[in-house]
């Protein structure tokens, strides 16, 4: 049972997230052959001051 976790920063909309969670899930079924509902795609989100990049918080770019 393939399981792909995305972490990413808050914001994006909830079709954004139905089309990467649909994307996701057709690439693992057509690469590794197996069922749809064999697939789990979990989506973290984080508040922007709590990422940091470059050394710097994500809310401060």
């Amino acid at each position: 049972m393939p399981v792909v976790t995305i972490r990413m920063a808050k914001g994006r909309t909830i079709d954004q997230k139905r089309v990467i969670v649909k994307e996701i899930t057709e690439t693992i079924v057509s690469t590794l052959n197996v069922d749809p509902s064999w697939v789990t795609v979990l989506i973290e989100e984080f508040d922007k001051d709590c990422i940091g990049k470059s050394g710097k918080l994500l809310c401060e770019s």
